[in-house]
């Protein structure tokens, strides 16, 4: 169920890189990529200068909204077994574009030490993927020490967004401004087992779907890609936006998948189908700004909420949106200036953006009881596609529900 006013979005914490005295000229203080780790106890954030930081959350308590509470299996495990987790460096030598957790425990990560020294635990761990400017891919240990564990060649230009399949089979995916994507399996020492061409542009951002069938890539396009994750082929392309895009992200049950553009707008798919079920355009809410000019309210970041039940949006227009998933006008805003991405803490109550300048914010993000229905109706579309939905035996507004028809 959804709260019938909620709250603007409250800035709770905002950290800033330490200035180094010399760094490579060729560095950028951009915050490209913020991620959480799936279950919550870290933090990563690249701010700029070719440094990532890992960083425990929650963050000092000082900064936490009275009743949040992280529920991360992680860092209780650390403070029983290691004492409380530290915050970590990781120096990748080139500027980091893209950043991406691998789901943890990850069971088959032994293999991962094999060819490493013998003080490498050998123990499962979470790891922390980097995409670099010159192409390269870093593989990093977080629980410990964080050290290099793989370093993965291919592509021949910035690694901009990266993305690990949700079941723990440490398959990871890259897109390229090289205009490919480019599959690869830790589990073997970091093979590169599958190249996806097809882009004639940059590829912004890659995406793949919770229950691993599917993976959505956006280029400098105005179509994207869905490719099968089971077979590496391309299922369709969908086309609908007006200008580039830069950004998409699944449902959690894999039923919708939505797309942010450059033309101002993001639209919501039925990935099974292809259908364009609703568009959601970003107006200027600030009088003083121009809007004949489109490119002020050009998007940058789209992210669906970990219950499913919002979306967050980061436009040039310098504002944070919050929209609910059945409205199509957002709930809340939340001012901020030069932002990049964002990303919702996986539990909820916590939205992450970055920005040009090299900082990340933590805002306070809705917090609700899900009501049965969209319970029920997300633990059927995490294992039934739309054809299959519609092929049961059921009234047609049930049907119409389950499909996310009856916006």
């Amino acid at each position: 169920m959804l709260s019938p006013a909620p709250e603007e979005p409250l800035l709770l914490a905002e950290l800033k890189p330490g200035r180094p005295h010399q760094f490579d000229w060729k560095s950028s203080c951009e915050t490209w990529s913020v991620a959480f780790s799936p279950d919550g106890s870290w933090f990563a954030w690249s701010q700029g200068h070719c440094i990532v930081k890992l960083i425990p959350w929650p963050l000092e308590e000082q900064f936490i909204p009275k009743g949040f509470e992280a529920k991360s299996r992680g860092s209780k495990n650390e403070t029983k077994g290691r004492g409380s987790p530290k915050e970590k460096t990781l120096d990748c030598g080139q500027i980091v574009w893209g950043l991406a957790f691998s789901p943890w425990p990850s069971p088959p990560s032994r293999k991962l030490w094999a060819r490493h020294p013998p003080q490498v635990p050998d123990v499962s761990c979470l790891i922390l993927a980097t995409g670099l400017n010159d192409g390269q891919i870093k593989i990093w240990e977080v629980q410990t020490v964080g050290l290099l564990l793989l370093n993965l060649s291919g592509h021949q230009d910035v690694v901009r967004d990266l993305s690990f399949t949700p079941s723990g089979s440490l398959i990871l995916v890259s897109a390229s401004r090289d205009k490919t994507l480019r599959i690869w399996d830790l589990n073997k020492h970091g093979k590169q087992i599958q190249v996806l061409s097809g882009h004639l542009q940059w590829v912004y951002c890659c995406s793949i779907s919770p229950d691993c069938s599917m993976l959505c890539s956006a280029a400098g396009e105005k179509s994207v890609f869905l490719w099968s994750m089971r077979s590496y082929t391309l299922i369709r392309k969908l086309e609908g936006h007006q200008s580039s895009v830069v950004s998409c992200d699944f449902s959690p049950d894999s039923a919708l998948l939505v797309t942010a553009s450059y033309d101002t707008n993001v639209i919501m798919w039925d990935p099974y189908t292809g259908e364009r079920l609703r568009s959601l355009h970003h107006t200027q809410v600030d009088p003083a700004m121009d809007d004949s000019d489109v490119h002020i309210s050009s998007l940058r970041s789209v992210c669906f909420s970990p219950e499913g039940l919002y979306l967050a949006t980061v436009a040039d227009d310098r504002l944070l949106r919050i929209w609910a998933l059945e409205l199509k006008t957002p709930i809340a805003f939340a001012p901020m200036t030069n932002g990049l991405c964002c990303t919702f803490f996986p539990h909820g109550g916590v939205i992450a953006t970055g920005t040009r300048d090299g900082h990340v914010q933590f805002w306070t993000a809705p917090r609700v009881l899900s009501s049965l229905k969209h319970l029920c109706r997300k633990a059927l579309r995490s294992f039934l596609t739309t054809y299959q939905v519609l092929a049961l035996p059921i009234p047609k507004k049930m049907k119409e529900f389950l499909t996310y028809r009856t916006f």
